[in-house]
């Protein structure tokens, strides 16, 4: 009953930045965690940052911690990834994801790939040197 679609990927040079809009469709956004991802060739998809249903809390991956910037709003079902100073190993196609569970809003618990039930198609980032 929820479908993701990604948007705001694209080629940048290192240090420039990019936003990222991801919209939901469906009932459970506002009251739903939502996470970005990415995964690069190669490698295993990781959690960038997570946003609790309220938006009152987040964790992000060390990363990017201090680059990047999640916010979400609820009365428009879209969930934002402001993307700053990028970095050539910010390279990746970004997905969002949504959890259809009440989870507890802790790192353990936000970040476990299982409890998210609906994915986006994902948007490519790609950051030049």
């Amino acid at each position: 009953q929820v479908q993701l679609v990604e948007s705001g990927g694209g080629l940048v040079h290192a240090g420039g930045s990019l936003r990222l809009s991801c919209a939901a469709s469906g009932r459970n956004f506002s009251n739903s965690a939502m996470g970005w991802l990415r995964q690069a060739p190669g490698k295993e998809r990781e959690f960038v940052v997570v946003i609790n249903r309220s938006g009152s809390i987040t964790y992000y991956a060390d990363s990017v911690k201090g680059r990047f910037t999640i916010s979400r709003d609820n009365a428009k079902n879209t969930v934002y990834l402001q993307m700053n100073s990028l970095e050539p190993g910010d390279t990746a196609v970004y997905y969002c994801a949504l959890s259809g569970r009440t989870l507890v809003p802790t790192r353990q618990s936000l970040t476990r790939q299982s409890l998210y039930d609906y994915w986006g198609q994902g948007t490519q980032v790609t950051v030049s040197s």
